[in-house]
């Protein structure tokens, strides 16, 4: 039985490379590309499929990058719905700056989708077979999809007795968030947005998140700090997790990978610390890979069993 559904509205193909140094109108020799399976449900479903557990990613793909899209997903023996659409999947990249270690990202649009497009990928998600425990939905919303499509999403995973789990950002999370879902991973930059303030302290932090959980937006909110670690709030505990002390390579996939690890442990049955040293485990062992790779199975169990989860 597959456990996890995951949706991405908005997925990419993303592409990696390097350059000796960025230097404006000149022809830069980069290396050979990496592309991968990309968007951030997409990305959850490889973390959970990496750790063991089974995921099924739904997405819209269109053309011959969708195609590509597909294949991507495919090579990671990831079950998958693509649900066509008219215009092209996007793509991403990003480049090293070897001389410097910089990491110089771009975020392309992605296509617009028309009303039964978006329509059909909750179609698809409400027709699985297999109920799923936990629906994840993550990413961005791209053109013609409207600000409630999370929230469907939420109350498609309600009527299917699945629990609703959400990162995203805006008024695509602030929506859904009004009807309620499981867990939340905003970044501290989709929180201070999201409570219109300025959290700049650990207490301004766990209030953000309580409040949340007290108002019965979230039952669980799992907030990723970078560098600083992560929280984890409740009604009835508040987690506190140091950073690891690591070098990072790359930033990209380190929140897609914090979440695939936290729900792989949930879906796993761990307890809820337990869960919570493999989020930070997996989002550490992200940035330890470049490019656009994510979390590995092996680095992540190495550093859950050093992950010091606190409560506060």
């Amino acid at each position: 039985m597959i456990s996890v559904a995951t949706i991405t509205p908005n997925p990419a193909v993303d592409v990696s490379t390097s350059v000796e140094r960025i230097v404006p109108t000149s022809k830069l020799r980069c290396t050979a590309a990496r592309r991968d399976p990309g968007g951030g449900g997409i990305n959850v479903a490889r973390v959970i499929k990496r750790l063991g557990g089974d995921a099924i990613a739904i997405y819209p793909r269109g053309g011959a990058t969708g195609h590509v899209l597909s294949q991507l997903v495919a090579r990671e023996q990831i079950a998958s719905h693509g649900c066509k659409i008219s215009e092209e999947t996007r793509e991403d990249f990003s480049v090293e700056e070897t001389s410097t270690g910089q990491q110089y990202r771009f975020v392309l649009p992605g296509p617009a989708l028309n009303e039964s497009e978006w329509r059909a990928c909750l179609e698809c998600l409400d027709r699985l077979e297999s109920g799923p425990g936990f629906v994840v939905a993550s990413g961005s919303l791209p053109p013609g999809v409207p600000a409630d499509f999370y929230a469907r999403v939420g109350e498609i995973s309600k009527s299917r007795n699945a629990k609703f789990v959400l990162d995203s950002s805006g008024k695509a999370l602030a929506t859904a968030l009004a009807r309620g879902v499981y867990l939340c991973k905003p970044n501290l930059r989709e929180l201070s947005e999201l409570v219109g303030a300025r959290l700049d302290d650990e207490a301004s932090w766990i209030r953000a998140s309580r409040g949340l959980v007290e108002r019965g937006q979230a039952e669980i909110v799992a907030l990723s700090l970078g560098h600083r670690g992560a929280l984890l709030a409740t009604a009835n505990v508040t987690l506190r997790a140091q950073p690891l002390p690591i070098v990072p390579v790359s930033s990209v996939g380190a929140g897609d990978s914090f979440l695939g690890g936290m729900i792989f442990g949930l879906a796993a049955g761990f307890e809820l610390a337990q869960a919570f040293r493999y989020a930070v485990a997996a989002g550490s062992s992200a940035v330890l890979n470049p490019g656009t790779e994510l979390c590995h199975a092996a680095d992540t169990v190495r550093l859950a069993s050093r992950v010091v989860v606190e409560p506060l």
